[in-house]
């Protein structure tokens, strides 16, 4: 009999199966709903996937790995990939091309948070989260918001959802990631077998981690990756009114069709640079 599998995979704007699979891993919260912004954008050109990982799950990399290929082979078929990873979901996104160097037709990182064991304080949370008092690890939710975000180019509806799935990650849960984490390590994946195109956005404004660094890391590692800086932004850069993930895939070339010449990518969020 099959193993059972936790995970799942829900479509925020219907099924259309003769699109290319847009699949995005979520960051610490693991709901995907924070995704709903960005959506919007994509629609039109992708039948689009978040993946969504219980609150009660206590799984190992290679088993979140195992599971999310397993998934996206099914839901998507002989339809090409796009696979998008944020921040722990970037992770994730690294373990699934290393286990399945081909599932994925591009591969986009944002702001990876396969840095986050290279810093020995977020190592002090990660241990220190399992044992403090639930009221305190509540309120340090609200206390932790000026680092994972730019709250300036969040609009208010974005602010409260970001609360919601905050407060929505239970301790344990919280303390599980945060684990895996500190566990994280590039080294045994052999990236540089992954063909995929790769696009790696980093937020210059990131006050958590230092996400410009670790694309150029990852961008030495992926043989076909470049770098879009998004000079304005925070860690949790998909909520914020000046990013629109779909005008950056149709600037880099990402996007599976033409879109119209109106649309045009935010003044605000042009790159001061591509690196290659």
């Amino acid at each position: 009999m099959a193993e059972p599998v936790p995970l799942k995979l829900y479509a925020p704007t219907g099924k259309h199966p003769n699109r290319p699979m847009f699949v995005y891993l979520p960051g610490m919260d693991g709901s995907g709903e924070l995704f709903a912004l960005q959506s919007a954008g994509l629609k039109s050109h992708f039948d689009i996937r978040c993946l969504v990982i219980p609150g009660d799950d206590l799984s190992s990399w290679e088993r979140l790995a195992h599971q999310a290929v397993q998934l996206i082979r099914q839901e998507a078929g002989t339809a090409p990939v796009y696979l998008c990873g944020e921040s722990f979901g970037a992770c994730l996104a690294l373990r699934v091309v290393a286990l399945a160097p081909t599932l994925a037709s591009h591969l986009i990182l944002i702001n990876s948070a396969s840095s986050f064991h290279r810093f020995p304080w977020l190592h002090w949370v990660a241990n220190l989260t399992p044992w403090v008092a639930p009221p305190l690890y509540q309120s340090s939710n609200l206390f932790s918001l000026p680092m994972l975000a730019n709250l300036s180019r969040i609009g208010e509806v974005n602010r409260q959802a970001l609360m919601r799935a905050m407060t929505a990650v239970t301790q344990s849960s919280a303390a599980w990631r945060l684990a895996l984490l500190t566990q994280f390590r590039l080294e045994p994946l052999q990236l540089q077998r992954i063909t995929a195109p790769t696009l790696l956005v980093a937020s210059l404004g990131d006050r958590l981690l230092p996400s410009l660094e670790e694309a150029q890391r990852l961008a030495e590692l992926l043989p076909n990756s470049r770098i879009y800086p998004l000079p304005h932004s925070g860690h949790a850069s998909l909520l914020e009114d000046g990013v629109n993930l779909g005008a950056i895939l149709r600037a880099v070339g990402f996007l599976p069709s033409p879109t119209r010449d109106s649309e045009k990518l935010p003044s605000s969020d042009q790159p001061a640079s591509l690196a290659s």
